[in-house]
């Protein structure tokens, strides 16, 4: 480890590409924490802390959304505009052959058109936010010029980060966006860690010890997963063109065992929260306690995971379009025949992978329910388990391979 860090610093190009990346998330904190004007944040964080659903999304903008900061919507419109793009090219098949059959370019302008529908959705969603921010008497009365404005630095918040993140993306290292949702996610951590310091009962000491014990193992077994893959193996035919032969080489197809990410449980802990959020808007008590018995709703989440887990891979992943492609490279799977047959293989496979998969998010996305009944510690919970916990391993686990692959690049050029 001392020895990569030390090759960092010795390579200008890699070590200027870190410090800008850490630089882009300092004016990131920096605008988390610059809020819109004629806003009484102390009653609207008292309400977030109370409130589940608000407070799953103020975790996910570095507390962002308490602070009523222009940036208090985060990249959320921005993935939102992105999910809602790829929900669509089930039913335009336009849409669909842009995606999944263009190639590098056909996804450059899919992410262009996400780009363009940011700001609406960020018009949208800040105008729903501060309306119901209004209803619950958390901000005074707005004028249409306090309340246009106020949109306006909100939407254009949102799409200075979005910026940010291509900077990233594009001159530094790593996923832009996903940096950004990692470091909204991290920047709690310390605030936690000194809560939980402060509120130590040396009676908890066994909880506090079984709480270490299941961190290690917790994220150990979602690297894991993370990381599992099923390499089903491809091989390429001989094929002869003037006096050099071609292709006769083996390959591998990777399939991850966890394909679609974090998008499921980000798909159900919004409906499970939905609910809450409407019945809370409408004053309607049975929306309101609707999942308040934690057996029901974590058992209701946990269905709704696993449904979706299925769900998003069929948008994303087509065996049909990768047994078309092998079959064009002229590469087959040995023992099965091309055409229909591969893409039932592959499809088999993939069904048997995601019912681990599957299995495992869910699992996951429960982990703070049992973890705090266990142990009766709440300040940690969120770290080792849903959403928060899987964005973080993937993110440092991508970022470690792209640093380690800069240097290997810089290896073999000496």
């Amino acid at each position: 480890m001392f020895n990569k860090i030390g090759q960092i610093i010795q390579t200008k190009e890699l070590r200027n590409k870190i410090l800008f990346v850490l630089g882009i998330l300092a004016v990131f904190r920096l605008m988390a924490n610059l809020p819109i004007p004629g806003i009484d944040v102390s009653k609207i964080q008292q309400f977030f802390s109370s409130n589940e659903f608000f407070g799953m999304l103020n975790l996910f903008t570095g507390g962002a959304l308490d602070q009523v900061s222009i940036v208090m919507l985060g990249l959320g419109p921005y993935i939102t505009a992105t999910i809602i793009l790829q929900l669509l090219t089930m039913i335009f098949p336009q849409l669909e052959k842009m995606y999944k059959e263009e190639g590098e370019d056909g996804r450059r302008k899919f992410n262009q058109y996400a780009r363009i529908a940011t700001p609406f959705f960020a018009a949208f969603q800040s105008y729903a936010m501060l309306i119901f921010l209004k209803s619950q008497g958390l901000i005074a009365n707005m004028g249409s010029f306090e309340l246009v404005t106020s949109i306006l630095a909100i939407t254009g918040g949102t799409v200075v980060l979005m910026w940010l993140g291509e900077l990233i993306s594009e001159k530094g290292i790593g996923n832009g966006v996903s940096l950004l949702i990692f470091a909204g996610i991290v920047a709690d951590i310390p605030s936690n860690i000194q809560q939980a310091i402060l509120t130590y009962d040396p009676a908890q000491l066994i909880s506090y010890l079984s709480f270490i014990i299941a961190s290690v193992l917790i994220i150990g077994a979602v690297v894991l997963v993370n990381e599992g893959r099923r390499n089903v193996p491809v091989s390429y035919a001989k094929r002869i063109r003037g006096n050099k032969m071609y292709g006769g080489v083996s390959t591998y197809l990777p399939m991850s065992l966890n394909p679609s990410g974090v998008i499921p449980i980000i798909f159900a802990i919004s409906l499970v929260m939905l609910p809450s959020m409407v019945g809370t808007f409408l004053h309607i008590d049975f929306l309101t306690n609707m999942f308040s018995n934690s057996w029901v709703y974590g058992l209701t989440y946990f269905i709704l995971v696993f449904i979706f887990t299925f769900v998003y891979t069929a948008i994303t992943f087509d065996p049909k379009n990768i047994s078309s492609n092998l079959q064009k490279m002229g590469g087959f799977i040995p023992g099965v025949r091309p055409g229909k047959p591969t893409e039932e293989y592959i499809q088999s496979i993939l069904n048997k992978l995601l019912i681990i998969g599957a299995t495992f998010l869910g699992a996951v996305a429960i982990t703070p329910l049992i973890i705090e009944g266990v142990t009766g510690i709440q300040q940690f919970s969120f770290m080792i388990g849903g959403t928060a916990l899987l964005i973080i391993v993937s993110v440092v686990l991508d970022t470690m391979k792209q640093i380690n692959s800069q240097l290997e690049m810089r290896e073999y050029n000496d």
